[in-house]
């Protein structure tokens, strides 16, 4: 936990608008938690170093001074890792997994963290690592599939990285570092190279390699794309540009926030026809999806999940809601959204990414003709806003009345329902003529 933020800064947060400092107050709190639980992390394995296997012991040590040397020369490629977001579905996995061959596996992972930090800031690497399955993740880069089980050898040099079993057998990999300030962008090739395919016009990255960009088990009704094979680049690359072109038409703020919040897209292959979309609360900067329908589902996909990401980052660092007493049981509420009852944690979450929705729709219906927004989503919006506006102030009144706010989650509620009625009083403002893009 750390101290709450100026309150304007939490009043911007809770009317879902974009503002440079509801960002930086998010990034700056979620990086210090996250060398927070890294800390934990290596105070646990010191502290029950003999329940954990030698060879593991040996590559996590190994990665952590890795890691330190290279944040001597590059602090700004360490924390670009650190925050990268399957990073915090690692360390979320390593901190919950039991002593055993699980957690053996997770702290193995560490050590590639730290190659691939040393490799993008330009340190010279020469190191052998254990690849049980033949595969050598590097996060945020790629991964190298070395052939069967085995030792890697990782070679570095100033500008060239080999990477390949050290029998010689198998498939290898040749890495290039360009040089671009304190970070060296890395490209590779050869058979055994697959690396991070980023989306168009940004930075922003379509993650269908890590293995913790979907932990198992977490029961949706999907899976992560099962390889690089089932991913279609060209498919999301195309919806994410025209995505991008009608959020940019709609609302421009909100479109930079996407570009600069979310870090990467992971491609869900759907088990049926229904568009899924997911964040991890280890993992902010992370969306889940499948392929959207559509320009305007994956618009729609990205505001709504994007905001359930904000949220779960706002209530790490600043607590919003508390459990009840052990000898009560957590109240159940019903919303207009969700068929089943919703603890005050989902009524929080879903009034919080509909009033995101509600925002963009009010920006969309209120668009004018040759804004480059479809007047059939302008009429769609306003629709859809008239239908969700009752239905968030109905979940923002169970939760002004709920005991299990903090004060702060009080006052986020009260700048919430603040921001919905300014959104109310400029749709009344439009008079029905504007208001339906007719």
């Amino acid at each position: 936990m750390i101290a709450a933020p100026d309150p304007a800064v939490l009043a911007v947060l809770a009317s879902t608008r974009p503002e440079p400092a509801g960002a930086a107050f998010l990034r700056t709190g979620g990086h210090a938690r996250r060398l927070l639980l890294l800390k934990t992390l290596l105070v646990r394995v010191r502290r029950h170093r003999e329940a954990v296997a030698p060879a593991a012991l040996r590559s996590f040590e190994a990665g952590w001074l890795l890691l330190e040397r290279t944040e001597r020369v590059g602090p700004d490629v360490v924390r670009a890792a650190l925050d990268y977001p399957t990073t915090g579905t690692w360390l979320a996995a390593a901190l919950t997994e039991p002593p055993g061959a699980g957690l053996d596996r997770h702290l193995a992972y560490f050590e590639l963290l730290a190659v691939t930090a040393a490799l993008r800031a330009g340190l010279r690497v020469d190191l052998t690592v254990e690849a049980p399955d033949g595969v050598i993740p590097l996060p945020g880069l790629g991964r190298v599939v070395a052939g069967g089980p085995g030792r890697v050898r990782i070679d570095a040099r100033s500008r060239s990285v080999r990477i390949g079993s050290v029998d010689g057998t198998g498939s290898r990999a040749v890495l290039r570092r360009h040089a671009r300030g304190a970070v060296r962008a890395v490209t590779g090739s050869g058979p055994g190279w697959h690396g991070v395919r980023a989306l168009p016009g940004g930075a922003t990255r379509l993650e269908d390699l890590d293995p913790y960009r979907l932990p198992p088990g977490m029961g949706m009704p999907a899976r992560a794309a099962a390889d690089r094979v089932d991913t279609d680049h060209a498919g999301w690359a195309g919806s994410w540009t025209a995505a991008r072109g009608l959020l940019r038409a709609t609302d421009r703020a909100r479109a930079f926030e996407v570009g600069r919040t979310v870090d990467v897209v992971v491609p869900l292959v759907p088990l049926g026809t229904r568009s899924i979309g997911a964040t991890l609360g280890a993992a902010p900067g992370a969306i889940l999806m499948t392929p959207a329908v559509g320009a305007l589902d994956m618009v729609e996909t990205l505001v709504h999940e994007m905001h359930h990401s904000k949220l779960a980052t706002l209530h790490e660092l600043v607590p919003l809601h508390r459990s009840p007493p052990p000898d009560r049981a957590a109240p159940a509420y019903r919303v207009g959204w969700r068929r089943d009852l919703r603890p005050v944690a989902g009524v929080l979450q879903g009034a919080y990414a509909h009033l995101a929705l509600a925002d963009l729709w009010y920006r969309a219906a209120r668009a004018p003709r040759g804004s480059g927004v479809p007047g059939r989503w302008r009429t769609q919006s306003a629709r859809q806003f008239d239908h969700i506006h009752d239905q968030v102030v109905e979940a923002l009144a169970i939760l002004l009345e709920s005991d299990e706010l903090t004060n702060a989650g009080r006052e986020f509620a009260r700048q919430m329902r603040t921001h919905l009625a300014s959104l109310s009083s400029g749709r009344r403002a439009l008079g029905p003529h504007c208001a339906h893009g007719t």
